[in-house]
């Protein structure tokens, strides 16, 4: 079982994601509604992955990637978008 971090500035993407994560049998161990509250919570929680969308205020996906790796160069993380 991963203990999953997942970031989307929507709420029902943020659902839907954690509904798919908890059918596989991992767990949601907390949600951010963008980059910048990313980075606190992965700091905080330390989590086996992270589900990262693209596009979202404050700090995009891609910037809050970089971050994320320079906090932890081993970080996993899955890019999640619904932009083509």
């Amino acid at each position: 079982m991963l203990n999953i971090l997942v970031v989307d500035d929507s709420l029902i993407m943020r659902r839907n994601i954690t509904k798919m994560i908890e059918s596989l049998g991992h767990r949601v161990i907390g949600e951010a509604k963008d980059g910048l509250e990313s980075i606190t919570l992965y700091s905080k929680l330390k989590p086996d992955l992270v589900t990262m969308d693209i596009t979202m205020p404050e700090m995009d996906g891609i910037t809050a990637v970089k971050e994320l790796k320079k906090i932890d160069k081993n970080a996993k993380i899955i890019m999640v978008t619904s932009h083509g």
